[in-house]
């Protein structure tokens, strides 16, 4: 527990799974800040994970190779800071992809794309969640945050995949919440449109657009979602279990 001269998340260790993608790189910066040491996890550009790490506030951080799509990496990643760091107290699945396909368009969605959604969004943040349990749990205050999508609940979204892998991230989470209390909590943040490169194709237009059809008048950026982060990790105590979502009530108007 931090004391008042201590920053809220002083002493504990951030794992950013995805940690150089948009969403990534703003909640390691915001937890950093809030003083907790941050592993980023990459897959392809090692050189911008040391940059992102060298950059964080304060100090102790650094950068674990891992693949979302093969486990074996995640357990190595998850050996390799036990030995260099000795904890972990809180997980960040941040890592994803999607490719926009119209939803009536029923043979655009072929197999090796369904599977690689599912492979991609949704089996590895759990083959994550598994890895990192031993630490999380022996934190004896452990948190896992999974960025889902209102997808997920409007059915609305890049595919019809996409919308399915972010429902079953959401019951993960309701599961998870289960299975892993009281030692470790578990909860996701669901997102609407944010202003990231996330989705190939959308432009400024499309984001103005999707702007005047949202409640609040706006897109999310990345440091909404990264605030959302880390209220999960700094207030929201005495939540598990569930999905916090982040988008504006974009879902009001769409839904």
């Amino acid at each position: 527990m931090s004391s008042p001269t201590q920053p809220p998340l002083g002493g504990q260790l951030a794992v950013i799974v995805g940690g150089t993608g948009g969403i990534g790189r703003v909640t390691a910066r915001r937890l950093a800040a809030a003083g907790a040491q941050i592993v980023v996890l990459y897959r392809s550009d090692k050189g911008a994970a040391d940059k992102l790490a060298a950059a964080l506030p304060g100090e102790g951080h650094g950068a674990v190779y891992a693949s979302i799509e093969d486990s074996s990496t995640l357990a190595q990643a998850a050996a390799e800071i036990e030995a260099r760091w000795g904890r972990a107290d809180i997980l960040v699945n941040t890592a994803g992809f999607t490719k926009p396909i119209p939803h009536r368009d029923l043979d655009a969605l072929d197999d090796a794309l369904i599977d690689r959604m599912f492979a991609v969004n949704w089996r590895g943040q759990f083959a994550a969640i598994r890895a990192f349990t031993p630490l999380l749990r022996a934190s004896g205050n452990g948190l896992v945050v999974n960025i889902s999508s209102i997808a997920g609940a409007t059915g609305i979204g890049s595919n019809v995949a996409y919308c399915a892998v972010k429902a079953g991230l959401d019951i993960m989470a309701v599961s998870l919440g289960r299975a892993l209390a009281p030692e470790v909590r578990v909860l996701n943040v669901a997102p609407g449109v944010v202003d990231t490169a996330f989705v190939p194709g959308r432009d400024q237009a499309w984001n103005d657009k999707q702007a005047a059809t949202t409640p609040l008048k706006r897109i999310g950026t990345p440091e909404d979602i990264a605030a959302a982060v880390e209220a999960c990790a700094t207030t929201l105590k005495f939540a598990t279990g569930t999905t916090i979502q982040v988008d504006g009530g974009r879902r009001l108007g769409i839904a």
